[in-house]
């Protein structure tokens, strides 16, 4: 049976249901869901690219960044990495083969958590983390989409969370000005209806978005922050490491980032999440205000927001960047190598479009201000 039926037949048999439970359905469905098939998403031959696809520097350049903190701590003898989302693990790859490389004092007091729900993607972590798995550096866990309300994990060690386009492919609840969008079917076919808005989400309205104009959808990310508030909770001493595309408050009282909601197959941006479900990804910008919020509820200091190019700027400048073309030996090799840095940290390529969502707990405020990766900020959430 195809997903499409699947969906169609409990509409059918429970009525119209929200928009979150279609895009869950879409991309977690645990045989038919995007993230669930085996089929390649990542990468040239898949649907779009993570910052890991683009260079090994990015992992490397984060491995550097998880050692300051693990230093700032005063360097514990035992810490937990935990990677939120670690798709096919390219990113764990480059941290721990840097770090083992580099900072060997950091890897041999770093485990290596993998927070990964799909069936798939499990078994391609297995197998590219093979050799440090063997080693007992790295496990794998799976959490469900709706996280524990106090806390995901139960650490006896410092910890630091790390999350890549993670909170971007969690669910969403839509709004408009005529309430909450459900799907509901006719003959086989998805079609939108409108119910009246619950009070959570016109609550989250008020506290972290505003409401929607005439013609305007606004994402309700309830999961995002649910999930944000039970990492935040599992940490009695660390840090979180958000990176994702998004926007604040602010961005959005200034007419900017009303409906984000977009998909993305064979490297093309689409609008039409109801086409080909479970084949393409449902994704939608993230609400740094609403996500800086659920952190500090749970005892965290935030810091100011900064661009990916100037949180990688930031780590990088103090070496040049030799992280990126160490393993350079020919004039082309390290324009190539330039090329692809320059995707990372240039306006044009991914550098201004992601931004980065510090937090710490139990560490002192300088000494987190100091990290290398905030040396360059200018504005704040």
């Amino acid at each position: 049976m195809s997903l499409r039926q699947k969906i169609v037949d409990e509409i059918r048999e429970r009525g119209p249901i929200p928009f979150s439970r279609y895009m869950e359905l879409c991309l977690y469905h645990p045989e038919l869901g995007y993230y669930s098939r085996s089929a390649e998403q990542f990468g040239k031959h898949g649907d779009f690219y993570t910052a890991s696809d683009i260079h090994a520097v990015f992992g490397r350049l984060l491995a550097r960044q998880l050692d300051q903190m693990w230093r700032l701590m005063g360097c514990p003898e035992s810490i937990e990495i935990v990677e939120l989302g670690p798709g096919r693990g390219l990113f764990a790859q480059d941290v721990l083969d840097w770090s083992e490389k580099k900072f060997p004092a950091f890897f041999a007091a770093l485990g290596y958590s993998l927070v990964e729900r799909s069936p798939a993607l499990r078994e391609r972590l297995e197998h590219t983390l093979e050799r440090h798995f063997r080693r007992g550096k790295v496990s794998l866990t799976s959490l469900p989409l709706e996280a524990p309300q106090h806390g995901m994990f139960a650490p006896e060690r410092p910890v630091i969370i790390f999350a890549n386009e993670f909170f971007d492919a969690l669910p969403v609840e839509i709004l408009g000005p005529q309430g909450e969008l459900r799907i509901a079917e006719r003959e086989g076919r998805f079609v939108e209806t409108w119910v009246s808005a619950p009070a959570e989400q016109l609550s989250f309205l008020d506290r972290y978005s505003v409401n929607p104009q005439p013609g305007e959808r606004i994402e309700i990310p309830l999961m995002a922050q649910r999930q944000m508030a039970a990492a935040a909770a599992s940490i009695e001493r660390g840090f979180l490491v958000a990176i994702d595309y998004g926007y604040t408050r602010d961005q959005q009282l200034r007419g900017r980032y009303g409906g984000t909601l977009v998909t993305y197959r064979r490297h093309s941006v689409g609008t039409t999440p109801y086409e080909a479900p479970g084949e393409q990804d449902i994704t939608a910008h993230v609400n740094f205000t609403a996500l800086a919020a659920a952190a500090e509820q749970q005892g965290m200091q935030v810091q100011p927001l900064v661009t990916s190019a100037q949180f990688l700027m930031g780590i990088g400048g103090q070496n040049q960047f030799a992280d990126a073309f160490e393993d350079c030996r020919r004039p082309e090799e390290r324009a190539k190598v330039a090329l692809q840095l320059k995707h990372l940290v240039a306006p044009a390529g991914t550098g201004e479009t992601f931004q980065v969502l510090v937090a710490s707990k139990g560490v002192e405020p300088d000494k987190v201000a100091s990290l290398d990766g905030l040396r360059l900020r200018t504005g704040g959430l």
